[in-house]
């Protein structure tokens, strides 16, 4: 049944208008930010050449364009994620949800995992610029596959956020200027970092920002990913809850 309701809001989201215009505006914008890094790169290659260790395409254009990509997406991310629950409870197809033979569990999965194969095709897409590199260059594959996984399971945690926050209410705008609010409040909260060592930590932990810098840097550390887990399991787990009382309301 979760199969069920992901593919009916993957084909959902592929018939919106607005899902088409933003994947075409996040594709033309990375692919001007693909090219000028390119350009950079070709201009500092001679004097790059004649240091040890110096960085590459991976360093200098291709792990930067995933973190443009994160960047963008968590911009796009409230406009994809608002209608998931907000326009069921405006239309009133929600009550027909409560009927049929499912639990809002598989429910609050679904839309989740139709909302992942959305943005699967995002992030493939972008991931066919940097992989295009290894045509005329050498890509540090390591460096690359860690920056895709944590430009992954942040996208998953915007994904959870969103779905928490569109499930509180039936208006989509409020859910979207809700979502751009939590989602601003986790990549910058590193930022109010205090001098007490212990506060500085913490907020560096809770940041999704100081995480996924960490990954575009080519380090997989299990804090990272049990981090991403929480966040992910944390939302969601909200968000069924909120459908639980939706559910012994009506």
């Amino acid at each position: 049944m979760i199969r069920v309701i992901a593919a009916k809001e993957l084909r959902l989201l592929f018939l919106s208008p607005l899902a088409w215009s933003l994947l075409g505006v996040l594709q033309l914008i990375l692919a001007w930010i693909f090219l000028i890094q390119l350009d950079q790169f070709i201009q500092l290659q001679p004097r790059l050449a004649g240091i040890e260790g110096a960085p590459g395409l991976t360093d200098l254009v291709a792990a930067p364009l995933l973190g443009s990509a994160g960047t963008f997406l968590m911009l796009f991310m409230p406009l994809l994620s608002m209608r998931l629950f907000s326009d069921e409870y405006r239309n009133g197809t929600f009550s027909m949800l409560l009927t049929a033979p499912v639990s809002m569990t598989q429910i609050a999965l679904g839309k989740f995992f139709g909302l992942l194969g959305f943005l699967a095709v995002a992030l493939l897409l972008s991931l066919l610029m940097p992989l295009s590199l290894s045509l005329g260059g050498s890509l540090d594959w390591g460096k690359l596959a860690a920056a895709f996984l944590g430009l992954s399971l942040m996208v998953a945690a915007f994904s959870a956020i969103g779905l928490w926050l569109s499930s509180l209410t039936s208006q989509p705008a409020v859910a979207a200027i809700s979502t751009y609010g939590v989602l601003l409040f986790f990549w910058i909260i590193n930022l109010a970092a205090e001098t007490n060592e212990e506060s500085s930590q913490l907020f560096q932990w809770l940041s999704l920002q100081s995480h996924y810098q960490t990954m575009m840097q080519g380090l997989v550390k299990s804090e990272d990913l049990i981090y991403y887990a929480l966040v992910i399991l944390a939302f969601l787990l909200l968000a069924i809850r909120q459908l639980d009382n939706r559910r012994r309301e009506a």
